[in-house]
C-alpha cells in the first residue's frame, strides 16, 4: 500500500492539531523530580528500583487519567490503549522511562510523555481514530542494571523468553523476577505480545549531528549493530615495588592495552565504527599491588554487520595474543549482541514528509544508540523521530533539548501517528 499524505482522516482539520508545549514540559519536569540528581537537571532511575517504581506509578496514573486501557505484561512492559473505530492492532508510540545512573530528563522519557500528550490532544479534539492508539514504556531499555539493554522490548517481540529474562541477575545481585514482584509490576499480559500495526518512537538524538548541521528533525533509517562483551583477565597479584617488569603477569596491563587497541581499531576501520571500554574493575584495586584480575567491558557498534564482525574478530585476536604474551588467561562473556536494523522505508518516508510539511528541516540518518524501536522492527513497520541534543550530550545530567525542538518533534510524532491510524489497509509485508 501507499501512504495517503495530507488530510484523509474521519475528522477534518487534523493536520492543524498541535501539542501543548507547556503541558509536555510540565510532564517532563514532573517525571524528572523522581530520582533527581542533586544540583543538576538529571535523574537516576535504574530499572526496577524504587525510583523506577515511582516513575512507573506516575506515568500509569496519567494513562488512567486519560482513560486508557492499561496492561502490564510478565516482564513489566506497560501499554495504554485508546480505542479506535476498529478493534485491530494499534498504532503504537513510546519508549522507556528507566535511566542510567547519571541520566538526563529527556532520554526515553520524551517518547513516552509525548505519547501521552498526543493522546490528550486527540481526545480534546473529539477524534476517534480509525485504528486504536497505544502508548508503551518498556522495561530496562538502558541495560544499566540488568543486561542486555532493550530487555523489555526484546521479550515483548519474542527475542528472549520471559522465563529466561526473569532469572537475569543485576549488577547489584538482585534477580529480575524478584524485583518485578517487589515493585508490583509482574503483570499478566501475554508474551510475546501481539504485533502493533506500526511503531514510531520519538527520541533525542543523543549525538551532535543534528545540532551541528542546524537541522530540527532526524528521520531515522535504522540502528547500528551492537556487540557488548565482558572480559575477565586473570594474572598474578604481586608486590608493585619488588616484582621486576619482565616477571609480571599483569592483567591491568592487558586491560589497558586492550582499551587502547579498541580505539585504534575503530579509527582504522573508519566511520561509522565506534568502540568503547566503559567499565574497568581491578582486584584487589590497591595502589601498590599488581592486580590479580581485571574485568572490563567492550562496546563495539557499526551499521554494517560484516564490518562489525570484523571488529569483533580483530579485537578478540589482539586480546588473546596480548594476554598470552603477559602470561594471563582470558574469559569473555557476551552481554548483548544485536545485528544492525533497517527501519521500514515507508514509515521513514512518512516521518520525513511530515517534518517537511510542518516546515522543519529534516535529515535522514541512522541511530548510533540502541532503542526499543529496533526490537519492535522485528514484528511491525517501525521508524523513529529524532530531535537535537545540545552539545551531543546524553547519559549525562547536562542532557538538554530546547523547548522549540521538543515541540517540533512531538508535533511530527502527532501527525505521523494520526496518518498511520487513518490507514484502512494493512501494510504489504
Amino acid at each position: 500500500m501507499h501512504y495517503r499524505y495530507g488530510v484523509d482522516l474521519s475528522v477534518p482539520n487534523t493536520t492543524d492539531l498541535r501539542i501543548d508545549r507547556a503541558r509536555l514540559l510540565r510532564r517532563l519536569a514532573d517525571l524528572a523530580t523522581i530520582g533527581a540528581i542533586d544540583g543538576t537537571e538529571g535523574c537516576a532511575r535504574l530499572a526496577l528500583t524504587d525510583e523506577d517504581k515511582a516513575g512507573r506509578d506516575l506515568v500509569v496514573a496519567a494513562m488512567h487519567d486519560l482513560g486508557l486501557a492499561v496492561t502490564v505484561d510478565g516482564i513489566g512492559n506497560v501499554v495504554g490503549v485508546l480505542p479506535g473505530q476498529t478493534d485491530g492492532p494499534p498504532v503504537m508510540c513510546g519508549s522507556h522511562i528507566d535511566t542510567v545512573r547519571t541520566g538526563g530528563r529527556y532520554d526515553g522519557n520524551l517518547g513516552v510523555l509525548a505519547g501521552l500528550e498526543i493522546i490528550e490532544v486527540i481526545k480534546a479534539a473529539g477524534i476517534t481514530p480509525y485504528r486504536p492508539l497505544a502508548v508503551a514504556f518498556f522495561t530496562d531499555e538502558e541495560g544499566s542494571r540488568f543486561a542486555p539493554d532493550m530487555l523489555g522490548s526484546l521479550v515483548y517481540v519474542g527475542g528472549m523468553t520471559v522465563e529466561e529474562a526473569l532469572t537475569i541477575e543485576a549488577i547489584d545481585g538482585a534477580v529480575l523476577g524478584d524485583e518485578l514482584t517487589r515493585i508490583g509490576y509482574d503483570g499478566a499480559a501475554p508474551l510475546p505480545a501481539a504485533a502493533p500495526y506500526a511503531f514510531v518512537e520519538l527520541h533525542i538524538e543523543q549525538g551532535p549531528v543534528l545540532e551541528v548541521e542546524a537541522t530540527t528533525i532526524g528521520a531515522v533509517t535504522g540502528v547500528q549493530g551492537i556487540s557488548w562483551q565482558e572480559v575477565t583477565v586473570t594474572g598474578q597479584s604481586n608486590h608493585a615495588g619488588t616484582t621486576p617488569m619482565h616477571l609480571r603477569r599483569d592483567p591491568g596491563f592487558v586491560a589497558a592495552a586492550a582499551a587502547a587497541f579498541a580505539r585504534e581499531l575503530a579509527l582504522d576501520l573508519g566511520p561509522p565504527q565506534v568502540a568503547t571500554v566503559g567499565r574497568v574493575e581491578f582486584q584487589p584495586n590497591l595502589v601498590n599491588v599488581v592486580p590479580a584480575r581485571a574485568t572490563f567491558t567492550v562496546d563495539l557498534r557499526n551499521t554494517d554487520e560484516s564490518t562489525l564482525q570484523k571488529a569483533e574478530q580483530r579485537f578478540a585476536e589482539y586480546l588473546r595474543a596480548t594476554a598470552e604474551a603477559e602470561g594471563c588467561t582470558v574469559e569473555t562473556r557476551e552481554l548483548a549482541r544485536f545485528e544492525p536494523v533497517t527501519f521500514d522505508s515507508r514509515v521513514v518516508d512518512l516521518v520525513e514528509h511530515t517534518a517537511t510539511t510542518l516546515g522543519h528541516s529534516v535529515r535522514r540518518m541512522p541511530s548510533g544508540a540502541g532503542h526499543d524501536a529496533q526490537m519492535l522492527a522485528r514484528i511491525c513497520p517501525t521508524a523513529m523521530v529524532f530531535t537535537p541534543s545540545q552539545d551531543g550530550l546524553s547519559h549525562n545530567p547536562g542532557e538538554y533539548t530546547t523547548p522549540d525542538d521538543l515541540e517540533a518533534g512531538a508535533n511530527v510524532l502527532l501527525q505521523v501517528v494520526l496518518q498511520l491510524a487513518s490507514e484502512e489497509h494493512t501494510f504489504d509485508v
